[in-house]
C-alpha cells in the first residue's frame, strides 16, 4: 500500500569489544570544517545475526554513560543495518537491547594502544585531534580510545548544496608523545571552480596547541 512504512528488522549480536572509539562525523566546505559528535563505535568479535568475524556497531552517548564500555567486554544487543555506508564507518546503528553478558577487571594496560574506558564526546571536542595516517590507523590504532575513523560529508559549492562529496579520514586525540603516531599525507578540499585548499599541519598545530606532550 502506498504510503505504508516499512518495519525494518534488527540484527542480534553479541561478542567481545576489541575497541571502542568516538563516533564522530565531518562536515567540510573548503577551508571551513564542522564535527557532529554522534555517540561510540564498539569494535566487535563475534556473532552478528548468521555470521561470525569483526563488525562494527554504533552505540549513542546514553548508552556508553550507562555501560562504560571498554575492550574486553563481553556483550549482546541488536542492531539495524546501517542503511548509507557513506555516512557511517560502522555496519549496524540504532542499537537497543544492550546486555553486559561479561565485564572483565584485567589490568588496563598503559598503552599505547589506549584501551580504558573511553570519555564523555565534550572530552574529545576539548582535546582536539590531529590527522593520523589511514595505515597507520589500520594496522596499530583499531583498539585505541583516540583513534577515530570519521565520515566526511564535503559540500564543494554552496550555491549547489546537492553536489556533495564522500570519503573517511582518520584522526588521533591521544598524547602528542604517543610512539605509534604517524602524521600521512595532508588533506585536500576540493571547493567550486576547481578550487583546492590544502589543509596544512598548522592547523592540527592550532586544534591541540592548548595540550602539552603527554596530554
Amino acid at each position: 500500500m502506498a504510503g505504508t512504512k516499512v518495519k525494518l528488522e534488527k540484527v542480534p549480536w553479541s561478542g567481545q569489544i576489541m575497541g571502542i572509539q568516538p563516533r564522530i562525523r565531518l562536515m567540510r566546505s573548503f577551508d571551513e570544517r564542522q564535527h557532529s559528535y554522534q555517540g561510540y563505535n564498539l569494535h566487535m568479535n563475534g556473532t552478528c545475526g548468521n555470521e561470525t568475524g569483526e563488525f562494527i556497531i554504533a552505540v549513542g552517548k546514553g548508552a556508553h554513560e550507562k555501560h562504560q564500555f571498554c575492550a574486553g567486554m563481553k556483550v549482546s544487543g541488536l542492531s539495524l543495518t546501517v542503511d548509507d555506508t557513506r555516512l557511517e564507518d560502522a555496519q549496524f546503528y540504532k542499537t537497543s537491547g544492550i546486555k553486559i553478558e561479561m565485564n572483565l577487571n584485567n589490568a588496563i594496560p598503559t598503552g599505547p594502544p589506549y584501551t580504558g574506558v573511553p570519555p564523555d564526546l565534550p572530552t574529545y571536542r576539548e582535546r582536539g585531534h590531529r590527522r593520523l595516517d589511514a595505515k597507520t590507523y589500520g594496522t596499530k590504532c583499531l583498539a585505541c580510545i583516540w583513534g577515530c575513523k570519521m565520515p566526511v560529508e564535503i559540500t564543494v559549492d554552496h550555491w549547489k548544496p546537492s553536489g556533495k562529496k564522500y570519503r573517511f579520514e582518520t584522526f588521533c586525540y591521544g598524547p602528542k608523545s604517543c610512539k605509534l603516531y604517524r602524521s600521512g599525507p595532508t588533506r585536500k578540499v576540493t571547493g567550486r571552480q576547481g578550487m583546492v585548499w590544502e589543509e596544512g599541519n598548522w592547523v592540527d598545530e592550532d586544534a591541540t596547541s592548548h595540550r602539552g606532550e603527554d596530554d
